[in-house]
């Protein structure tokens, strides 16, 4: 992949000053160039517009031109409101942000409940937007949306007898294990789509054939536990299941930590 398309998948790759400008603007229209601003259009209506191209086609489907066509306008208005895609990805991931529903954390919540809450918050951001997970943010933009954010799921784990160094670290690796699950479980969606068939009527169809070609005495282990799995999952993989699972882990992690403190 090419430097122009890595940092059309990046945040943190536009114009830092353009963007906290724009990431701060407390929802006015902020044109930036000579010309006026199309009544009635805004920043937000450009943001708005390009997340709904996102979420229903990817980032490949995320170009100023679509975004410019599906507002009504030329490409070259588009322009006095946002400079470009890179500080546009900026905006809409800071926007997701924002909006996504918050579990409100109780003083005398058990702190599994707290970070399951985040970690389940997360998951359903990945899900309601899968373009989240296709872009790099490595540098994320430091908006109101992202502030909030960050804010809130620290406070999982306040109390906890952890530095700040540790807090921060353990939200990240809980929310680095939630980015991973939900692309493997979106990755599954995409080839059930892709294939239209589901994990369960794949195995169906390609069972003889395994029957034929797989040496159960040979790979024991894997005959037993493949075969054990298979009918635990209805299938050859559930993501709910392995969220479930892997996050019981991350806890158990942390848990352990926690008593070390």
């Amino acid at each position: 992949m090419g430097v122009m398309a890595t940092k059309e998948r990046s945040s943190g790759a536009g114009d830092p000053a353009r963007t906290l400008e724009l990431l701060w603007r407390d929802g006015a229209a902020v044109p930036g160039g000579r010309r006026g601003p199309r009544p009635g259009l805004s920043v937000d209506a450009v943001v708005d517009a390009a997340i709904g191209l996102a979420d229903e086609g990817g980032l490949d489907a995320l170009t100023m031109r679509a975004v410019a066509q599906r507002l009504g306008v030329t490409p070259m208005t588009l322009y006095t409101y946002v400079p470009g895609k890179a500080e546009l990805l900026d905006l809409m991931l800071d926007t997701v942000f924002l909006r996504m529903p918050r579990t409100s954390f109780a003083a005398d919540e058990p702190w599994r409940a707290r970070v399951t809450a985040v970690a389940d918050g997360n998951r359903a951001l990945y899900l309601r937007h899968p373009w989240l997970a296709e872009l790099r943010v490595h540098r994320p933009p430091l908006g109101p949306g992202v502030m909030r954010k960050y804010e809130h799921e620290l406070g999982a784990f306040e109390g906890l007898g952890l530095d700040d160094v540790a807090m921060d670290s353990a939200l990240t690796y809980v929310l680095g294990f939630v980015q991973s699950a939900a692309r493997a479980e979106l990755d599954a969606r995409a080839v059930d789509r892709e294939s239209a068939m589901s994990d369960g009527e794949w195995w169906a169809a390609h069972e003889p054939l395994l029957a034929r070609v797989f040496d159960g005495e040979r790979f024991p282990l894997a005959a037993r536990v493949g075969e054990a799995s298979a009918v635990a999952y209805q299938g050859m993989y559930s993501p709910d299941h392995a969220y479930a699972f892997g996050l019981g882990r991350v806890l158990d992690g942390l848990g352990a930590l926690i008593r070390s403190e």
